[in-house]
């Protein structure tokens, strides 16, 4: 029997959460056994376990492991993480994003762990910090590259540009995408006019929708600009954002400021386990994030064949091809996106035909079986490297 430790900072919704959740589920059990150590989420950021009312007997919650950098709290969570490794005595331990992927690498290092994994769920060292601590993050990245035995990318764009910021070398790195459940998303046509009825909206208003954590990097101000140009030029149209966080009363009040016909049209929903249902009526969903690894919501979207427009920036691409498979606009333009919102509300036919190419591609490259048969390839191979398997 394989064990697997796998070390994930908070398991707050977004796709890391649900990453480590479908290993933890799906590697087999016959020859895996798994823990998932994880730490507390912030304010406001959900809890993905909770929200989705699922339950993961093999966890262990350390509570000062969390985002932020805390000093005498992280020295903590390095001690309690290597009592959980001793106890353990995992032959592999996989960690997930950048604040686990230090505490967790060095912890597996000092206790001599045979096999340590690192998964890039897209970086912040690019557009979430000053560029001191951007150099600072960079620095301690760089410095434990060496002592991974994988470092892994979500996406060839976010393996590049870790690249180009000397972290890492071309051969230390794969490239294994996100998977998901994507079969409730195939069959969200079902519900369709559900949402409607819940926001007491006639059939055929236009619905336009983001998905996203309301932190800075998503930069829903940059969504709301281009609401309130949509909003301009087709007075019926209505916004949806799903999600919470810290910006929340932040954005509620920048709605409420520019006027009531405005604020009556945009729909702040919070975090809803339902997104087959959001998905199925919405025209049009948008991502202005200035930063993405692997965009969890435009790959939910196009599963659900909706058509999608969002910035040019690190993943997303990867994922949604311009012109095929959804639209790609510039980081930080509202009006490119207003534009390209408004063409998609009056060519739905067009935008029909592109979304179910979409959902084409990402059915057969994001599926749950996919990322379970590439994980489980590569553990084998790091093992046997090692002597271990």
């Amino acid at each position: 029997m394989i064990r697997v430790l796998r070390v994930l900072a908070r398991m707050n919704v977004g796709g890391p959460a649900i990453h480590a959740t479908l290993l933890s589920k799906g590697l087999d059990a016959a020859r895996y056994e798994t823990l998932l150590v994880t730490g507390a989420e912030g304010e406001g950021e959900g809890n993905h376990l909770e929200l989705h009312g699922q339950d993961l007997p093999n966890l262990v919650t350390i509570p000062d492991l969390g985002r932020e950098i805390r000093g005498v709290q992280d020295v903590r969570s390095l001690a309690a993480l290597l009592r959980v490794i001793r106890r353990f005595r995992p032959h592999l331990v996989h960690t997930h994003a950048a604040k686990a992927g230090t505490i967790g690498r060095v912890a597996a290092r000092i206790a001599g762990v045979p096999v340590v994994v690192h998964t890039f769920h897209g970086h912040v060292l690019r557009g979430y910090f000053s560029p001191r601590k951007e150099w600072v993050f960079r620095a301690i990245e760089r410095g434990l590259a060496p002592i991974t035995d994988e470092l892994v990318a979500v996406s060839p764009r976010v393996r590049e540009e870790l690249l180009e910021m000397r972290i890492g070398r071309p051969e230390a790195f794969s490239v294994v995408p996100l998977g998901f459940d994507l079969e409730r998303f195939a069959t969200a046509e079902v519900h369709r006019g559900a949402l409607r009825g819940e926001l007491g909206v006639a059939p055929g208003t236009p619905l336009v929708g983001i998905v996203a954590r309301l932190v800075p990097i998503k930069a829903h101000e940059v969504f709301l600009a281009a609401a309130r140009l949509v909003h301009a030029r087709r007075p019926d149209a209505r916004f949806v954002i799903v999600g919470n966080g810290e910006r929340r009363a932040e954005l509620e009040q920048a709605t409420a400021s520019a006027g009531e016909a405005f604020r009556a049209a945009v729909h702040f929903l919070g975090w809803r386990a339902d997104l087959p249902r959001i998905y199925a009526d919405l025209d049009v969903v948008a991502l202005t994030s200035r930063n993405e690894g692997s965009p969890v919501a435009l790959i939910e979207a196009l599963a659900s064949a909706r058509p999608v427009v969002a910035t040019r920036v690190g993943g997303v691409p990867d994922v949604v091809e311009d012109g095929r498979r959804g639209w790609l606009v510039e980081m930080d333009d509202a009006v490119a996106l207003s534009d390209r919102v408004l063409q998609i509300l009056e060519s739905p036919d067009q935008a029909a035909g592109v979304a179910e190419e979409g959902r084409r591609h990402v059915l057969a490259a994001y599926g749950s079986t996919r990322l379970i048969h590439d994980i489980d390839g590569l553990y084998q191979r790091l093992l046997a490297r090692k002597g271990v398997a």
